[in-house]
């Protein structure tokens, strides 16, 4: 899901939390060391990830470019580089830190990236429903049936035997519909991309964009149904 690469902004360019250094107050514009007395700013903690790690708001991000990007930040905020500097100093390097950590663990995994994107989209999907839709949640309720048929039967293997090779065919069935999800979400975070990356502004454009988050968040509360059932089914059956 990770092959469309952006451009990012340069080591020096991640915005603080403000237009002032804490030490000097002398004026900064979006670096994190102040010019005039090279003292460590902190990270905004308004800033969204995406902007943290110096990327727009795109599903599909170049994996080596983002991986770059943090380490990058990582040793300029690094916490051992600062234990012969100012409390304040080792209190900003371990909170900046802390945030490039999170913000890197988010934006790696594309699940997770676009679960934190629909959080930060929420005014346009607040109010899609969580639940499955009826054909499967009816499904899933069946299955549930069925392996705990196949757990009371564990001490009666005629019995067993019939109810695992159900169960492991549910399995293989629910695992393809799991990629199935999977190539739909794919789908679905380049066209999210193309919208963006078009920056338009009209009713068709906003129409548009709520109609993708809409279709990602039913896909990912789906696949999240569907990956659970898939656990319980692997822990129960092997």
């Amino acid at each position: 899901m990770d092959h469309h690469t952006h451009s990012t902004a340069g080591p020096r360019e991640l915005q603080m939390a403000r237009s002032m250094c804490w030490h000097c107050q002398s004026e900064v514009a979006g670096e994190y060391f102040c010019d005039r007395c090279v003292k460590v700013q902190p990270v905004s903690k308004e800033l969204d990830y995406f902007t943290c790690l110096g990327f727009p708001r795109r599903l599909t991000i170049d994996q080596r470019q983002l991986e770059a990007k943090f380490y990058d930040l990582s040793r300029a905020f690094h916490p051992d580089f600062y234990q012969n500097k100012s409390a304040a100093e080792q209190t900003i390097s371990l909170g900046n830190s802390a945030m490039l950590n999170t913000a890197y663990r988010t934006l790696r995994d594309p699940i997770e990236r676009a679960e934190y994107l629909l959080d930060l989209e929420a005014g346009s999907v607040k109010e899609i429903r969580n639940s499955p839709p009826a054909e499967l949640f009816e499904e899933i309720l069946e299955l549930q049936d069925t392996l705990n048929e196949y757990r009371a039967a564990g001490r009666a293997p005629e019995a067993e035997s019939p109810l695992r090779a159900k169960l492991q065919s549910e399995r293989n069935i629910l695992e393809q519909r799991q990629r199935d999800m999977e190539t739909t979400l794919q789908r679905l975070f380049v066209q999210w991309d193309a919208l963006q990356d078009r920056g338009e502004a009209t009713d068709q454009a906003r129409i548009e964009r709520d109609r993708i988050l809409k279709q990602i968040r039913e896909n990912l509360s789906n696949r999240t149904y569907v990956k659970n059932i898939v656990s319980d089914l692997v822990s129960t059956i092997g």
